[in-house]
């Protein structure tokens, strides 16, 4: 047999499929042809040699935020994020919406070489910069029959619905629009996507919003399979209570209930938080980098085609795998953490059968990645600074069989310490 590549030599970590050890992998017509341990020889157009490495399924970033010129500054090229930064599969958290989604399908999904989908907005407005004007988001700014309506006529690449739960937004409306977005979602048959974490000023009131309260009020609300968002989140309205403890009824939601975690990485993101939230036993279940245009800067290209700014918000380097190596610094397993990134989030979205894992007879999604070791600093979003012995570095992918080498701008050159 003769195929059109050949992955030889690396560490397969494929938690659906209960591989990690050495194996190759052939890829002909798109599709993945044989997974084995020694395929030497089967003679291959390409082949890649992977010794040393780490092959995966194609990743999967659960939060992106890439409905770019729509949402004006808030949304990236899809392709710098996804397959251009070796993952390729990438789920847009909230910026289409009901009135919307037409673009986001024609300018946005289907000219991507990465797989684009996403979990649409229950607000009319959607990600525009109406982020910026809180007002928009209200009931007002809701029509439940219209969005479920347009989630079923575009449920190929509508997998969730996105909605914000807040103190702000508690303080002018209550629950009353996540319990919209939550009948869109029973309505649709796809899970409901939470915000935590202060994103909006609060209403001018008499009364300082409660944080706590809110948790209190949104759990009852989630079922089995929705997700609450930024478990490591430093602003109020999060998985932390003002004493400083995990809520025990979010214990309750994701032990008993079945509720899951999005880490949402972006600007919510607390290595003193995290270590409380993980110590109190809640590993996120999916592994979502939530890079937008107001938390990273990609520079212009010179004449030379060199970068001189640098990308990244603050002094730290940031992309999926960096979230990555922050998760396997905070003591989380590496298979675990590939599995936040591979299976769990193709289980969340209902695409098991499809991507996730490597089978013979599937699309040929597949991630390359290298474990650096030596030391290497990073950074939160409340400026604490750490020194990590590992780093993962993406190297390429391959998406539908085909290649793409690793050159985002938002991936790092260097950060050792």
């Amino acid at each position: 047999m003769q195929v059109d590549t050949l992955i030889r030599g690396g560490t397969l970590i494929d938690p659906a499929a209960g591989r990690n050890g050495r194996f190759d992998v052939a890829v002909k017509d798109g599709k993945i042809a044989d997974i084995a341990p020694n395929l030497s020889t089967v003679e291959a157009r390409e082949i890649i040699d992977a010794t040393g490495h780490i092959v995966t399924p194609g990743m999967i970033d659960t939060h992106g935020h890439v409905y770019q010129y729509v949402t004006g500054k808030f949304g990236l090229d899809a392709d710098m994020v996804g397959v251009r930064s070796a993952v390729t599969t990438i789920i847009d958290q909230g910026g289409p919406s009901c009135m919307t989604i037409g673009g986001f399908r024609h300018y946005v999904s289907e000219p991507a070489k990465t797989r684009v989908l996403c979990f649409i907005s229950a607000y009319l407005v959607g990600g525009l910069e109406g982020h910026l004007y809180p007002d928009l988001y209200g009931p007002i700014g809701v029509n439940a029959e219209h969005t479920i309506r347009v989630a079923k006529e575009n449920r190929d690449i509508v997998r969730g619905i996105k909605a914000h739960a807040e103190i702000g937004g508690q303080s002018r409306w209550g629950m009353d629009v996540i319990k919209i977005g939550k009948k869109i979602a029973n309505e649709v048959g796809v899970p409901l996507y939470i915000h935590l974490g202060q994103l909006w000023p609060t209403a001018d009131s008499a009364e300082i919003p409660d944080a706590d309260e809110l948790i209190r009020e949104l759990v009852p609300i989630m079922d089995a399979g929705d997700v609450m968002a930024h478990p490591f989140t430093r602003h109020p309205g999060g998985y932390v209570n003002d004493a400083g403890e995990i809520h025990p009824i979010i214990l309750e939601a994701v032990k008993q209930k079945g509720v899951r975690t999005d880490v949402g990485h972006g600007s919510h993101f607390s290595f003193a938080v995290a270590r409380k939230v993980i110590g109190a036993g809640i590993i996120p279940y999916t592994l979502g980098a939530d890079m937008h245009g107001y938390n990273v800067k990609v520079p212009e290209a010179s004449e030379d085609g060199s970068r001189a700014e640098s990308p990244f918000f603050g002094v730290a380097p940031f992309n999926l795998t960096i979230a990555m190596t922050e998760l396997l610094y905070l003591g989380i397993p590496l298979e675990t953490v590939v599995a936040m990134v591979t299976k769990n989030p193709a289980e969340l979205i209902g695409m098991s059968d499809e991507i996730g894992s490597l089978e013979v007879g599937r699309v040929a999604d597949i991630s390359l990645l290298k474990i650096e070791e030596g030391k290497f600093k990073l950074m939160d979003n409340s400026g604490e600074e750490v020194v990590s012995d590992l780093l993962v570095r993406p190297i390429l992918c391959l998406k539908d069989g085909e290649r793409f080498d690793v050159d985002s701008p938002l991936v790092p050159d260097a950060i050792a310490a």
